[in-house]
């Protein structure tokens, strides 16, 4: 057995392969070992931007529920300022539709007024006319004279009183 050349060879490859296993054991290792690393490093970081990612996200979600909470503030508000504005103006038409409806009836009541002082002087002046034509016309000198001493008795006794 010790003579022959295929122990020999055997021995051999079995001590070459436990001389080279342990070094190639290590370097296997060592590479696995690596890209165990690597994996789980890539594994954290892919972990980490997932967290990052889920952080964003509901920060967006609260803000957009913080957006629809001040949308939903101000349509009430500005309904509610539409509103105020609808009833002020509506108030302040009705109120210059008063006063205009009041300026319109004390102008009417001016010009009847006016009117009618116009027609009563006329009137008066057209009376006093044709009473002086008349009495032009129609009294003597004496009868002028008795006339102005009535006149005159008249006047002194409401003086008088």
């Amino acid at each position: 057995m010790f003579s022959d050349p295929q122990f020999w060879v055997a021995v051999s490859f079995i001590l070459f392969i436990a001389a080279i296993f342990n070094p190639v054991r290590k370097i296997l290792t060592s590479s696995l070992d690596a890209q165990i690393n690597d994996i789980k490093n890539k594994i954290d970081e892919v972990e980490n931007l997932k967290n990052e990612a889920q952080k964003a996200l509901d920060e967006l979600k609260e803000r957009e529920a913080k957006v629809e909470k001040e949308i939903q503030n101000l349509q009430s508000e500005s309904e509610k300022r539409i509103a105020a504005f609808k009833d002020t103006s509506a108030s302040k038409l009705t109120e210059q539709i008063e006063k205009r409806k009041i300026l319109a009836e004390n102008k009417i009541e001016q010009l009847i007024r006016d009117t009618n002082n116009s027609i009563k002087n006329y009137i008066s002046s057209v009376a006093i006319e044709a009473t002086k034509n008349i009495l032009l016309q129609n009294l003597s000198n004496e009868k002028k004279s008795a006339l102005i001493e009535e006149s005159i008795t008249e006047f002194n006794s409401v003086l008088k009183n």
